[in-house]
């Protein structure tokens, strides 16, 4: 889905050195309104790093990050985030001790920007579309479920959620899928077609499952020694002699 021809996130010639140590190599990408892309490749090609930059918890050595027609380089993380940009990282970050419409509600109300704790004490915000953001996640039947006693699954897609409901127009997905079964995968890759379809919300994701990366039919973009080797859809990148070799570990 590409609702807007304009690049959306564009990262331009980002280098990250550690020392002695390039992790992103003039690393470029572009990213529409409403488009989703995986980023593959191995451990160690700077697939984090990228993730790092763009959400402004690393400032790169050189290069520019813009969103939406802005430079966000240089910004604080939390700038970003108000910008629209919102991450989730491999382990899900979840009020354990709370139900999911609790989680549902402090996020909510933290997007809002008019409620503080102590209008929170006084009835906090409206409540009516609580059940409505629960059935569009796909999270009704698990409302009053406290986070702590969710399956992983669940619990990735109620952290998913979480940052729908902030109104953010990019999301970061740092390994959505780890260890989850295939029933549990199947539903993230259909949470994230729902939120592109019906919201507009653009996805860049990470991601070693390749059975994912199928399922999720999106235009891959393969990563090596911190730069892009490849882009294109997962059939032209599957037959790839030179990705097999890199990444796939085919010898043939």
């Amino acid at each position: 889905m590409n609702m807007d021809a304009a690049p959306f996130l564009t990262v331009r010639e980002i280098v990250m050195d550690f020392g002695g140590i390039r992790a992103l190599d003039k690393m470029s990408l572009d990213l529409s309104r409403g488009d989703v892309k995986c980023i593959i490749g191995p451990n160690g090609c700077g697939k984090s790093t990228l993730f790092n930059v763009i959400s402004g918890d690393l400032d790169p050595t050189s290069g520019q990050v813009f969103f939406m027609g802005e430079a966000t380089t240089g910004l604080s993380p939390q700038k970003i985030c108000r910008k629209g940009i919102a991450r989730k990282f491999q382990i899900p970050s979840v009020f354990d001790d709370l139900t999911v419409a609790e989680n549902i509600e402090i996020a909510i109300t933290a997007a809002t920007k008019h409620y503080t704790p102590f209008s929170l004490l006084r009835g906090g915000p409206d409540r009516s579309n609580y059940e409505l953001v629960l059935a569009e996640t796909r999270l009704l039947e698990y409302r009053g479920k406290l986070a702590s006693e969710l399956p992983h699954g669940i619990r990735q897609q109620l952290e998913i959620a979480l940052l729908v409901v902030t109104d953010a127009q990019l999301l970061l997905l740092d390994e959505p899928t780890a260890g989850m079964t295939e029933e549990e995968t199947d539903a993230i890759v259909h949470m994230i077609q729902d939120v592109r379809d019906r919201l507009g919300v653009a996805v860049l994701v990470i991601e070693h499952d390749m059975s994912f990366v199928r399922k999720l039919s999106s235009p891959i973009i393969v990563m090596m020694k911190g730069a892009v080797l490849r882009e294109g859809e997962y059939a032209d990148i599957s037959n790839d002699a030179e990705i097999r070799q890199a990444y796939l570990g085919d010898s043939e």
